[in-house]
């Protein structure tokens, strides 16, 4: 396992109330403290990208709907699945679809899969 995703870096995240609702300014960098450094998504092998999910699945069940923190895990985890979508996108190739189209299918079939 990669050493950014070791249990020092793996604290769990709390939410914030919207920005309107503060008697302060909220600073952005602070929101993510606590995440694990995500390097870019196309440098992370397989088992890392699976370590990584599970970290960020189990943040996401601990955070409220409709915050930031929340916004970003599910994003970050849309982005770092995209590969796999890719990936299974490629096996239907031969189909008269376009590949774009293909892809696009899976996406929201994964962001949907996220959701659950």
């Amino acid at each position: 396992m990669s050493p950014r995703l070791d249990e020092s870096h793996t604290r769990i995240a709390t939410s914030t109330p919207p920005p309107e609702q503060l008697d302060h300014p909220i600073d952005p960098l602070a929101l993510f403290e606590g995440l694990p450094e995500i390097p870019p998504y196309d440098e992370i092998g397989p088992v890392d990208a699976r370590a990584l999910s599970k970290t960020l699945f189990e943040r996401l069940e601990a955070l409220e709907e409709g915050t930031y923190e929340y916004s970003y895990v599910r994003n970050t985890l849309v982005e770092l699945n995209l590969a796999l979508v890719k990936f299974a996108a490629s096996r239907f190739r031969s189909r008269s679809e376009p590949m774009e189209d293909i892809i696009q299918v899976g996406t929201i079939g994964l962001i949907k899969a996220i959701d659950r």
